[in-house]
């Protein structure tokens, strides 16, 4: 155990101290904030204000109508065209208009399938959405005009609303909305964190293939030992930058909010994920996410040990070699997405119990509930099946260590890496 520990301590200190772990840590929070008022910024300058000609054929759309609009949304305007018009479907560009929108006779009762909104030039949809909310906007008062519906029926048939909402007889606690939007944040977590960090612990073991530093360690420690050491170690390295990005991304959304900062989507995600754990059993769901995403660390981050120990310094030997694993945390991603949509499915149940999909899956049935969504014993098996299969890949791993990091020049292939794990000493 002091063998390891020692490892560990190593592991641990020597990357923490490491400029690049500084400045990582550091420079994450400065992205949010220049994301956090740069989004607001680029989506305010990436709307056009659109100048536009409605060319009216209907009868319905007035200058009364149009002008109502235009005071209503000024971010775009809407010009009645009566004479001239063959002028500004020739050259609308000279005649001072962004485009023009030909509206032909039309019922109000059948209206038209599409309108087209012509121009010399193409325009996004943030800018081209307001022109169509302005045309529905007049268009159901046209509708309701025809009807003779008034302003009273108008607020009740736009107000009323039959609503649906399950709820779990057994833990009227759980919120579908919020059970999903916490499973997506926890998976994706967990899945982002498994492919960044994983591939640390490959490139660590790579480094020090290369430096030989491995080849005086693994003299005087066991392959198991050495392995589980650098990832326990890589692991707390990767836990505290985590945990402190989090920290960071709190403080900075919760100061914003009190000083009156708007900071646009960024922040609003930030606020609808700190309100949704007020309404689920928080204890342990940070329980479980510290569990899963700790055992799913360990448990990729040995194989992609053992992928570093096995090559050398080709960076595309170790793609290749690192893809297949690469796949099973995409799948388990995939996977989640069905669980979300069923979390009591006989795939969600099983992707939640085997270890290699488990921390990803098993995070995200979680919130909908324990006992009854998720039962105790599926929980246990799960957890206990994720720390048997830590243990059996770092001693796969461990073996592969053992005879990968001596050896230099070969192109290993997967199958000979197997017959490594089960060769005896």
């Amino acid at each position: 155990m002091k063998k390891i520990w020692l490892i560990i301590k190593r592991e641990y200190l020597t990357r923490v101290r490491k400029k690049t772990f500084i400045i990582s840590t550091l420079l994450f929070p400065i992205l949010w904030i220049a994301l956090i008022f740069g989004m607001g910024y680029l989506a305010k300058e990436s709307v056009v204000n659109l100048k536009v000609a409605v060319i009216d054929s209907s009868g319905y759309f007035s200058a009364e109508r149009l002008s109502q609009q235009n005071a209503i949304d000024k971010s775009s305007t809407l010009i009645p065209i009566t004479t001239n018009a063959d002028k500004i479907i020739a050259d609308h560009k000279k005649e001072g208009y962004d485009g023009y929108i030909v509206i032909p006779a039309m019922s109000w009762k059948t209206g038209t399938d599409e309108l087209l909104l012509k121009s010399n030039k193409s325009y996004g949809s943030s800018s081209t959405t307001i022109v169509e909310a302005k045309l529905n906007r007049m268009w159901n008062e046209i509708k309701n005009d025809s009807l003779q519906i008034d302003a009273v029926k108008q607020e009740i048939l736009t107000g009323s609303r039959i609503k649906l909402k399950s709820e779990n007889i057994n833990d009227k606690t759980a919120n579908v909305k919020t059970a999903e939007g916490i499973g997506y944040a926890c998976g994706f977590l967990i899945y982002f964190i498994l492919l960044i960090y994983g591939s640390q612990v490959m490139m660590g073991v790579m480094e020090e293939k290369t430096n030989r530093i491995a080849e005086v360690i693994v003299s005087s420690v066991k392959p198991f030992q050495m392995m589980l050491g650098k990832i326990l170690g890589i692991g707390l390295v990767a836990l505290t930058q985590f945990f402190l990005w989090i920290a960071f991304v709190l403080i900075i959304y919760n100061v914003g909010k009190f000083s009156g900062a708007g900071g646009g989507m960024a922040n609003q995600l930030v606020g609808t994920m700190q309100s949704m754990f007020t309404g689920v059993d928080v204890p342990l769901i940070l329980f479980c996410f510290a569990f899963y995403f700790l055992g799913g660390f360990f448990f990729y981050a040995s194989l992609y040990g053992a992928i570093g120990s096995a090559v050398n310094e080709d960076m595309r030997e170790a793609q290749s070699l690192s893809f297949p694993i690469t796949m099973l945390v995409i799948l388990s991603i995939a996977l989640m997405s069905s669980t979300i949509a069923n979390p009591t499915s006989p795939i969600a149940v099983w992707a939640s119990i085997i270890p290699f999909s488990s921390p990803i899956v098993m995070m995200a049935r979680i919130p909908f509930g324990v006992p009854n969504t998720v039962p105790w014993w599926q929980l246990g098996l799960s957890m206990a099946s994720l720390v048997l299969g830590f243990m059996i890949t770092v001693w796969f791993a461990g073996k592969i260590y053992r005879t990968g990091i001596l050896m230099y020049g070969k192109k290993p292939s997967w199958k000979e890496m197997i017959k490594w794990a089960f060769r005896k000493n």
